[in-house]
């Protein structure tokens, strides 16, 4: 009788010791759980450190994320390329807050913080993203999808948005244009359902 005693309660604490060792695990996926809370990391976004001819006045409100094309030439040019493109309009610099290349890499391109120059009427309360690429002529790569839907979903919880077509429009949703070119535009609704994945 005592030794079956002392064999219930040498199973008992070898349980508890056990359950010390799993619980701290456990907690924050119980915490997360409990939150219903999904935490998107910030995707790699590489510097460009681009110098701008005007001071960049911030963005008081963001509601909206606008998605662009290069256009007129389907090269994966760089944000710095577009950087001379658009001084040469006159412009303080390039006018994206980011641009994708067709690999996926994020380079960035205005800061996030300013108000960009990329739809006109709607700078003042939005983000634009545009891929490398003319997507009239070629499609956008499954890199720069992920990417930008990667990229959507942590804006869309960095300004309280949800990904769909009041937030995460094309940029001929709002202007006389072609952009994002065909090609791209008719995968928005695909584009906007793959970021909801992240949130």
């Amino acid at each position: 009788m005592n030794a079956m005693s002392r064999k219930e309660f040498l199973c008992k604490a070898a349980l508890a010791i056990g359950s010390l060792a799993v619980l701290p695990s456990l907690v924050p996926t119980l915490v997360r759980a409990a939150s219903n809370e999904t935490i998107v990391s910030e995707p790699h976004i590489v510097p460009t450190n681009l110098k701008f001819t005007e001071t960049l006045i911030p963005r008081k409100i963001t509601n909206l994320i606008i998605v662009h094309h290069v256009g007129g030439t389907d090269r994966d040019v760089s944000a710095a390329e577009i950087h001379q493109w658009h001084l040469a309009n006159g412009w303080a610099g390039i006018g994206y807050h980011f641009l994708i290349h067709k690999n996926g890499m994020i380079e960035q391109g205005r800061p996030l913080y300013a108000i960009g120059a990329h739809c006109y009427g709607y700078n003042q309360t939005s983000v634009g993203i545009c891929s490398a690429g003319d997507f009239d002529i070629s499609f956008p790569t499954k890199n720069q999808i992920d990417s930008a839907s990667h990229l959507i979903a942590y804006l869309c919880q960095k300004y309280g948005l949800k990904p769909d077509s009041r937030t995460v429009l094309g940029h001929r949703d709002l202007n006389q244009t072609e952009c994002p070119g065909q090609n791209y535009y008719s995968q928005l609704e695909a584009l906007r359902k793959k970021t909801a994945y992240f949130l």
